[in-house]
């Protein structure tokens, strides 16, 4: 392996060797993880009936300032795995626990050892489709480079404009390579693609211009998951307007634009509904789910 550029930061650390130098990310040789297992929360052609397998790894190419997986994202707490490690727990989410698909979450930094550990199952005959689960700052590169580990892209749009994103999260070049890649899956896959836009406080204008370039720069048949679950965390408890939860009227403005741009593939969440079930966009806008697992 080369020097890492993996993500669109292409910091080019030698970091694929024992003595190698971290990754922008934190990331060195080798694969760490923070926690695995079935999960029930995320959007529902990934739940099905037995759970989305979700493999969260530690370490992040971004570094919001609101993370709420900071000890692991941001601290890089969690276990250093090998390849023959990861491929053991993957073949019992598979053989054990039945799930319905392997869910990476932030998987961008471990993408080489991930297709090598997918490499030992396939020839014990142990299959199951892959959830590529990002924030969508990604390089369309990597994308084609690592196709084989994206049967489903379940990406973010979380900002539109690059100065929040340099703010918020420290990810120069944001709203061009989050939109790539999702110009990306909706070519590659268009059936197997969910757009998650997490509504911000102070920034739900920008959840609407997001959805403003899907309808109009992609299609209003892209499934979107408009979600109100945001919640301060992390640096975000001292930084304004991270510090508070979003308001009814913001999420509202967001939900009442995903139905005036004509989406009806997908899902909102209520802002006050105890209730876990997702409701679908164009059926029901005000009544929606518990929180959905980034």
């Amino acid at each position: 392996m080369n020097f890492c550029e993996l993500c669109p930061r292409r910091c080019r650390a030698d970091r694929f060797r024992a003595d190698g130098t971290p990754g922008f990310c934190g990331a060195k040789d080798g694969v760490r993880l923070f926690r695995w297992g079935p999960h029930f929360g995320e959007e529902p052609p990934l739940t099905g009936k037995r759970g989305s397998g979700c493999i969260f790894f530690s370490r992040c190419t971004m570094k919001c300032l609101y993370c709420q997986n900071s000890p692991w994202s941001w601290r890089g707490e969690g276990d250093g795995k090998s390849v023959e490690e990861l491929a053991a727990i993957m073949r019992d989410l598979a053989l054990r626990d039945r799930v319905e698909n392997w869910n990476l979450v932030s998987p961008t930094p471990y993408l080489p050892f991930i297709r090598e550990a997918a490499a030992i199952l396939r020839k014990e005959g142990v299959s199951l489709p892959f959830v590529w689960n990002s924030s969508g700052f990604e390089r369309v590169e990597t994308l084609e480079e690592y196709s084989d580990l994206c049967d489903w892209a379940l990406f973010d749009l979380r900002y539109s404009r690059e100065e929040t994103a340099v703010m918020a999260s420290a990810a120069p070049g944001y709203v061009e390579a989050a939109r790539s890649a999702v110009r990306w899956a909706w070519s590659y896959n268009p059936d197997h693609l969910i757009v998650r836009v997490l509504v911000l406080p102070g920034h739900s204008d920008e959840a609407v211009e997001s959805l403003a370039w899907l309808a109009t720069e992609l299609s209003s048949d892209v499934a979107v998951s408009v979600m109100s679950q945001y919640t301060p965390a992390y640096k975000g408890k001292e930084t304004p307007p991270f510090d508070r939860g979003v308001t009814e009227d913001e999420y509202a403005d967001v939900a009442e634009a995903a139905a005036d741009f004509g989406f009806t593939n997908g899902w909102v969440q209520d802002m006050s509904s105890s209730d876990p079930s997702l409701a679908l966009l164009g059926e029901n806008m005000t009544s929606g789910h518990g929180p959905v697992s980034a």
